[in-house]
């Protein structure tokens, strides 16, 4: 706690100094008086609450006396950090101003957004709350597949079909003639086979077998097949649920995911490269559809907030609100693939203090197939939306005449603020929330992908991820401080930036100047990197620094298994690790190493 209020101190000096060295002495007090009083949750949580409702006013054009609650007020603005405040809105009136200080801006949302995605665990009872607002999604889920209009799902299927036909039909081609190639993931499944042990699976639900064939997918050929004698073939019943757990997110709420079985997750991955791929094939779906690039939405937000023709969305619990009756309409019409994507689709899930329950919800974050499904949904409904604001029955040529307006990436959602009202109304009609209080439509200010712009600005800012390391072993904790400074430095905050030096260079002793593209632990700079020596084989620059290090779990692996995992290898590059049929999977501990190093 200590460490994170000196650091708001520094940071808060040198924002000062950017806007008319404005006073923060009694915002140092009370940062610092508060912290003390209320803990982790100031710095985490009340402050955080605070940037979100300076954004809002950016959005409104004034400072709205409902927000910011919990602050003392004078004036037209809260006390807090009123300095800064004073730059952008009047401070008798709370209007935004004409020319607002764009520095100020920045500085508000650094000064209190700071903390607010920090990798801690939340209280138990946060947690029970989460587990207990997943069962109350389901709930919701349940209600609004039971009020869908039939002319509703009707137009929602028109529109999926004019949008995706002939990419579902290539897909469903691949499922119909077994041309998939599956793939095990490195992380956690429900019934805890972990990275190599994957690869010797000993059960294979009943619905999946009907498509997938456990002979065409569990070895490498059918000279192996006796080796499936030992495959416990589930019937619906025994099937293995989905594993719910709590990840850390923000300390006020963790976020819930979803574990899925070894055999689910497996055939998913089959199916996603295929979706994908042609999804890419087509320009009009390339251009509103994001999902591994976010650079054009946030393009797109900067021009919303240049131009104030582009609006944000944002949904709340987005993933766990797509209906497996939204996929079915989805999918309609394209036998195969609906099968394949329902037959790998996991139907019951294993919530901690609620016990084992059946999914309306497609599938939460976890599944392969959740974030593809969940942007087709959401860029149907979108256009559901547009089609109710024009009052016309859309073509495929209208759809097109919106590249460049449009993009979904995940629950990010860009539109023409034209039709922000009827859109909004159409995913709520489908059983979505829309964020309120992180979507933007009205002023300057616009949000995406991790980029925030201000009537063209960029005022994006730099967050911490962990607390501070209390020594050097401590390998995750002065990683994620290298990280932050060096994010920091390419912010501008060259002072604070200086005050984290002092720290890292007592803690880690080698501390050099290295490039973004060096493996070793040291901090950036507009000067480049520096040569300590010369490799004697290769003459190429070398420092002297730590770098992070670690090994993947004993897992061995030979057989049919081992034939196996030769086969699904995917591209051209060799197994990252020589030794990946003795060790494999993500390790357990991450430690530093010190070495000679590139600094490149």
């Amino acid at each position: 706690m200590k460490s994170l209020m000196l650091l708001w101190t520094k940071l808060a000096h040198e924002c000062a100094g950017w806007c008319n060295n404005t006073s923060i002495t009694m915002d140092c007090k009370t940062v610092r008086g508060r912290s003390n009083h209320e803990g982790l949750s100031f710095l985490t949580i009340t402050l955080p609450s605070f940037g979100k409702d300076f954004e809002k006013s950016l959005d409104l054009g004034m400072v709205d006396r409902n927000l910011f609650h919990g602050f003392a007020w004078k004036g037209g603005l809260p006390k807090f950090l009123s300095g800064f405040l004073g730059l952008v809105f009047d401070r008798t009136s709370g209007v935004l101003l004409d020319d607002p200080s764009i520095d100020a801006i920045r500085s508000v949302r650094q000064l209190t957004l700071m903390f607010g995605k920090m990798h801690l665990p939340c209280s138990p009872e946060r947690v029970a709350k989460a587990f207990a607002g997943y069962i109350e999604c389901e709930q919701d889920v349940r209600r609004h597949d039971a009020n869908h209009e039939l002319a509703q799902t009707a137009e929602f299927g028109r529109i999926a079909s004019m949008l995706f036909w002939d990419v579902f039909k290539h897909v469903d081609r691949k499922v119909y003639e077994h041309d998939l190639v599956p793939k095990h993931g490195p992380g956690a499944t429900a019934d805890r086979l972990r990275s190599n042990a994957k690869f010797r699976q000993h059960t294979w639900p009943k619905r999946l077998d009907e498509v997938f064939p456990l002979a065409e997918y569990l070895i490498p050929n059918y000279s192996f097949v006796e080796e499936l004698e030992d495959v416990d073939i589930l019937e619906p019943g025994a099937e293995i649920p989905v594993r719910v757990i709590s990840v850390p997110k923000t300390l006020k709420t963790p976020r819930i995911i979803g574990i899925e079985p070894t055999a689910m997750q497996y055939m998913q991955q089959a199916l996603l490269p295929e979706i994908l791929a042609c999804l890419k094939r087509v320009d009009y779906l390339n251009s509103m559809l994001g999902f591994d690039d976010q650079v054009p939405n946030q393009d797109m937000a900067l021009e919303g907030s240049l131009t104030g023709e582009l609006a944000t969305l944002d949904l709340s619990e987005a993933s766990d609100r797509v209906s497996n009756q939204h996929v079915r309409l989805l999918l309609h019409g394209h036998e195969h693939l609906f099968d394949a994507v329902d037959a790998c689709r996991s139907r019951k899930a294993d919530v901690p203090g609620h016990g084992i329950i059946r999914l309306a919800k497609f599938a939460s974050m976890g599944s392969a197939l959740c974030f593809p499904m969940e942007a087709m949904v959401f860029l149907t409904v979108v256009f559901l939306g547009i089609q109710k604001s024009l009052n016309t029955s859309l073509t495929l040529n209208d759809i097109k005449s919106f590249q460049g307006s449009v993009r979904i990436y995940g629950d990010d959602i860009i539109i023409p603020v034209d039709h922000v009202e009827s859109v909004i109304e159409a995913l709520h009609s489908f059983g979505f929330v829309v964020n309120l209080n992180k979507s933007f439509w009205t002023g300057r200010f616009r949000e995406s992908c991790g980029r925030e712009y201000y009537d063209g600005n960029d005022v994006s800012i730099v967050k911490i991820r962990q607390m501070f390391p209390l020594r050097r072993t401590d390998a995750t904790e002065v990683n994620a401080l290298v990280e932050f400074r060096n994010q920091l430095y390419w912010a501008g905050y060259w002072s604070t930036c200086a005050y984290l030096d002092e720290i890292l260079t007592g803690m880690l002793r080698h501390y050099p100047m290295v490039l973004s593209s060096s493996p070793v632990l040291g901090r950036q700079s507009v000067l480049g990197f520096e040569t300590q020596r010369l490799d004697e084989h290769l003459h190429s620059p070398l420092v002297k620094g730590y770098v992070l290090s670690s090994r993947s779990p004993r897992n061995p692996l030979d057989g049919h298994g081992a034939l196996l995992k030769f086969f699904l290898k995917r591209g051209t590059e060799p197994f990252f690790s020589e030794d990946h049929l003795e060790r494999s999977g993500r390790p357990q501990a991450v430690y530093t190493k010190l070495r000679w190093s590139s600094p490149v």
